[in-house]
């Protein structure tokens, strides 16, 4: 029986993948793609956000970012998964689609990604990217024990910007060298983002935000900085969520923004909306007067070390308990990684 399920599941995921790509040719939305390997879904989010001030667009829901989740949100449908009426929904949605002229979104968010060899260029069968967002591509990437080596990993996210066309807009971090290294293999404009100098939307002043609460006392309720665009400064804030990596996504959706021709002023306009995802980050008041940093979703290497590097935004005359779960999905490379984590815990925590 659960034979039987798997073999119709997939039966009707390679279905909705047709159905979604016949849906792209015939509206012809423009699609920005955020791949990398960590921050996609908080980019995807922000992108949509600071978009939102201009485009009628649909973005991905939660990480849908496989070759079944993405004609998801091409159709327009949740998932189904086992539900025969909501496939049922689905098909309908999809043929209404095609068969009928609907109001369809002018601009979609995409996050892809991949687990194993293959699923990036299965996706870019379905649906081609008209601007692409690269987050981080990190010398120790997620998903690594599926592939031969990092490198091979990292070639694979990449892939959504060599689908570009020659003048199409690619944003990437101006802080990570493995992104601007890939970059470097296509002739176009690459636009950047990140503290580099340089970049072309720079991340200065980088803070805690505090607000004071009833009572009149002061709690941390984000992050905040300056971004430096063409010599003019905007402020950011990001509410709900802790450290340096909470200010790349709103930044990378500004650069993106900028692109598609918008101004700074409009994109961040749109961001004010934003709200970091679940378990990236998020702050929350615990019990005690404790503060609680819930960074539970998916942790990789680069995803670690950067919560650890927050710890040293948090004022210093409070304890720092650390409960760490494992990183999983890493290979050969697992027992390196893991002591590594170990030494930079050690640094920061008191428990």
């Amino acid at each position: 029986m659960n034979i039987l399920k798997s073999i119709l599941k997939t039966t009707c995921a390679k279905a909705s993948s047709m159905l979604a790509k016949e849906i792209i040719k015939k509206y012809h939305p423009m699609v920005v793609m955020v791949t990398g390997s960590v921050g996609k879904t908080s980019t995807k989010d922000a992108t949509a956000a600071a978009l939102s001030e201009k485009f009628y667009l649909r973005k991905s829901e939660k990480s849908f970012n496989s070759e079944f989740g993405v004609p998801l949100t091409i159709i327009g449908v949740p998932n189904p998964w086992l539900n025969p009426l909501a496939w049922l929904k689905l098909f309908s949605k999809a043929y209404s689609l095609l068969f009928f002229t609907r109001e369809y979104p002018k601009v979609l968010v995409l996050e892809v990604g991949a687990d194993s060899p293959g699923d990036i260029e299965h996706i870019l069968k379905i649906v081609k990217p008209n601007a692409v967002i690269v987050t981080l591509l990190p010398s120790v990437p997620v998903h690594v024990e599926a592939y031969k080596n990092p490198e091979a990993v990292r070639d694979e996210e990449f892939l959504p910007a060599l689908a570009l066309a020659p003048n199409a807009p690619l944003v990437v971090c101006a802080d990570d060298e493995h992104a601007l290294e890939q970059a470097k293999k296509i002739e176009k404009k690459v636009y950047t983002f990140g503290t580099s100098e340089g970049a072309d939307v720079r991340i200065e002043d980088i803070e805690i935000w505090t607000e004071l609460q009833e009572g009149q006392e002061e709690s941390i309720a984000g992050m905040k900085a300056v971004l430096v665009i063409k010599g003019e400064k905007y402020p950011l804030k990001v509410r709900g969520a802790i450290g340096r990596s909470q200010l790349y996504a709103p930044a990378a959706a500004v650069a993106a923004a900028e692109t598609l021709g918008m101004t700074p002023a409009e994109a961040l306009e749109g961001l004010s909306a934003y709200v970091p995802p679940p378990g990236r980050g998020r702050i929350f008041k615990g019990k005690k007067d404790t503060l609680i940093i819930d960074d539970t979703y998916n942790s990789s290497p680069a995803a670690v070390e950067e919560i650890l590097r927050s710890f040293a935004l948090l004022p210093s005359n409070r304890r720092k308990v650390i409960v760490l779960g494992d990183m999983l999905e890493l290979g050969r490379y697992s027992l390196a990684e893991h002591v590594h984590v170990g030494h930079l815990v050690r640094n920061v925590a008191d428990v």
